[in-house]
């Protein structure tokens, strides 16, 4: 169906596996599906990229985005509303079509869930009493924990290449990395990337806190690794790819492997548009347009991974007599349990000598951990959860020329460019992620209105923060101006706690794994509960976002799901 036109799709040769989406998540699962000898099709909207295209070019990085992140995501933008009687608006749309995905212009900063991330519910309980879990949450624990996840947490770093500084290895603490991680069971593979004068000063004030500071773990090299160099630290890793391939994108090492091993095929530029299943329900393989032509690609088992947003939609959209309100959604799980993270809420500091902190990339940062998740007593207070305080490098002329004028002078004016012209050093935005929690009215449908170039329904997201997650950012918010004040600013400026939940490159649930059908979309392996043959992988499949970034858990999810298919072949393809 294109535009509401039947076209009927050339059948190709089937397949083993097709994977929707070569991004974070798609990238990771070809490898061992391949080796394994698994025939596989990976379909990707967007095409390579090359170095060619990752200029260091703030205006086109940051302002324009890349030509190939338009093609299809900023056309199928979801809209947004805080609740069902508002109006939704159209938003923007914060991800990548190109092989390798999100992957290719993301910050890389690489983190583990906490042990805590994985039973909320219980650890809630078992601490502070049931009463403390927020009214209209649907949070429940994870059907495994953070044991069962840490193997492949160590499969990835090891793959991708990850720089960082354990702080638990095999339960001995180092204070020079996160003393509040899970235990892993060995270092990182790269030492972190290098601190600059600004994060030094701010790691310095927060040993004065008596708090732990660490370099953050990065998908990032610092030393040759695999055959790509180490990082340049030459910046415009903010929407901006990696001339050098030191940037962990999937497009620059598992996919070539799975190439090189002769059983992955990527289709660029290709479009699906639907999954279709046979008159009992189960997956035959999907519909895709490329070009001006349809294709239909026959495969014994699909795995859904185009991100959360375009993964409940395609879901939505896959009506059939056996599934009439979207496919694997019979008990009407799918696009529920949505949340992203409170990305809002910066705080602004302003200190009176330069900080030397031009250029670099905003994954060269100092972290502090003490006020994320459970790592603190929250008996006296009126939330659950928390948040990591980040402070980092990364500073280019447009960045500077937006900065807060801290009430000093007008935003335009003379006045205005004498206080840039004396401040573009002078100045730090705080990037602190907060834990948020999935609520009942919190979720992802499809928009009755608004439609893509092709007719399709864009995903129209119902969201809003709630008192929980604006506590958090109050509370972190303090914290972080602490952090700031010992650190020598002279001042600082809070954002507004904020109320909408847009689109944002942190979106979790949606399609959520767990053991009761009744409630989640995907069980333990990642495979939906209505449809043994259909796979989802990403962040969609996460029923807590924890105080993280999280690309690192959606891979190491990608590769246990990839691994129990190879396993379990024959039950999974029936």
């Amino acid at each position: 169906m294109i535009g509401g036109v039947k076209t009927m799709p050339k059948r190709l040769a089937k397949t083993n596996v097709v994977i929707v989406g070569m991004g974070a998540a798609g990238g990771v699962v070809a490898l061992p599906l391949t080796n394994a000898g698994l025939k596989v099709i990976g379909i990707e909207a967007g095409g390579w990229l090359s170095p060619r295209d990752f200029a260091p070019d703030e205006l086109r990085n940051g302002s324009r985005n890349w030509p190939q992140s338009v093609q299809k995501a900023a056309s199928e933008a979801p809209t947004i509303r805080a609740t069902s009687n508002d109006t939704a608006v159209q938003g923007g749309h914060p991800m990548m079509n190109a092989v390798g995905g999100t992957t290719m212009h993301y910050w890389a900063q690489s983190w583990r869930l906490n042990p805590w991330d994985f039973k909320v519910v219980s650890e809630t309980k078992q601490r502070y009493g049931a009463d403390r879990l927020p009214q209209g949450s649907t949070v429940e624990d994870w059907p495994f924990g953070y044991e069962e996840l840490e193997p492949y947490y160590d499969k990835i770093e090891y793959t991708i290449g990850i720089s960082g500084q354990a702080g638990n290895v095999q339960g001995k603490k180092n204070r020079a990395g996160n003393i509040f991680e899970g235990e892993r069971e060995r270092e990182y593979p790269m030492k972190p990337l290098r601190s600059s004068p600004f994060t030094d000063l701010m790691g310095n004030a927060a040993r004065n806190l008596d708090w732990n500071p660490f370099q953050g773990p990065a998908a990032i090299t610092t030393e040759l690794f695999d055959g790509r160099p180490p990082c340049q630290y030459h910046g415009f890793c903010n929407k901006g790819g990696c001339h050098v391939q030191a940037k962990g994108s999937t497009a620059f090492n598992v996919i070539p492997k799975a190439i090189d091993t002769g059983n992955l095929e990527v289709v660029t530029f290709a479009r699906v548009t639907q999954i279709v299943t046979d008159n009992g329900g189960k997956v035959t393989g999907v519909d895709y347009i490329k070009g001006n032509e349809s294709f239909f690609q026959p495969a014994d088992v699909v795995l859904l991974a185009s991100y959360a947003y375009e993964n409940v939609r395609l879901l939505q959209l896959s009506k059939s007599r056996a599934f009439p309100d979207g496919l694997a959604n019979n008990a009407g799980q799918v696009g529920r349990h949505y949340m992203s993270h409170h990305q809002g809420a910066p705080v602004f500091a302003l200190f009176d000598r330069d900080l030397h902190n031009w250029y670099g990339l905003p994954a060269q940062g100092v972290a502090i951990d003490e006020w994320a998740d459970d790592n603190f007593d929250h008996g006296e207070l009126d939330f659950i959860g928390g948040a990591n305080l980040w402070a980092h490098t990364d500073r280019k002329p447009m960045t500077a020329a937006k900065m807060s004028t801290f009430g000093e002078v007008r935003n335009w004016g003379s006045d205005w460019k004498a206080f840039i012209m004396k401040n573009a050093d002078r100045t730090n935005t705080s990037y602190i992620q907060k834990t948020t929690l999935p609520y009942e009215d919190n979720y992802l449908d499809l928009d009755p209105v608004v439609k893509d170039p092709l007719g399709f329904p864009v995903t129209r997201i119902t969201a809003r923060y709630r008192d929980n997650e604006k506590r958090i950012a109050a509370f972190s918010q303090e914290k972080m101006e602490q952090w700031y004040l010992e650190a020598g600013a002279i001042k600082v400026v809070k954002a507004g706690l904020g109320n909408l939940m847009g689109a944002t490159t942190h979106a979790y649930g949606g399609t959520r794994m767990g053991l009761n059908s009744e409630t989640n979309v995907v069980n333990e392996w990642g495979f939906t509960h209505e449809v043994p043959n259909l796979g989802i992988l990403g962040a969609s499949v996460m029923g807590t976002s924890g105080s993280r970034n999280p690309t690192l858990t959606v891979q190491a999810l990608s590769w246990r799901t990839a691994e129990y298919l190879v396993n379990n072949w024959r039950s999974v393809v029936g």
